[in-house]
């Protein structure tokens, strides 16, 4: 391996680590629809936080609060992964690799 292709692989290894503090430092928050649920997830795909209404600790609601946690907790997901994805472009760009 040549000096060259080395000194691109520390590079792109470099990105790679900034990327990744990077998206440790952001906030993503979801809401349900009704409001009662909010949940935060930073870009590395973690909940870090989670927050319900209150109003919705009512036996009667049991069903209603599963349902918005599994949306809240899969759009937090999906948004985060959109993110992550989005900001590896650059990196994975640098390796060569089709389609990215």
């Amino acid at each position: 391996m040549d000096l060259s292709k080395i000194k691109n692989l520390y590079e792109i290894q470099k990105k790679a680590r900034a990327v990744q503090k990077e998206l440790k430092d952001i906030e993503i928050e979801v809401s349900s629809n009704d409001g009662w649920i909010t949940a935060v997830f930073n870009g590395e795909q973690h909940l870090t936080g989670i927050q319900i209404d209150e109003d919705a600790l009512r036996p009667e609601n049991k069903r209603e609060i599963e349902k918005d946690l599994k949306n809240v907790i899969s759009q937090g997901i999906s948004r985060a992964q959109a993110i992550a994805a989005e900001k590896m472009k650059d990196v994975a760009g640098g390796l060569g690799i089709p389609g990215m």
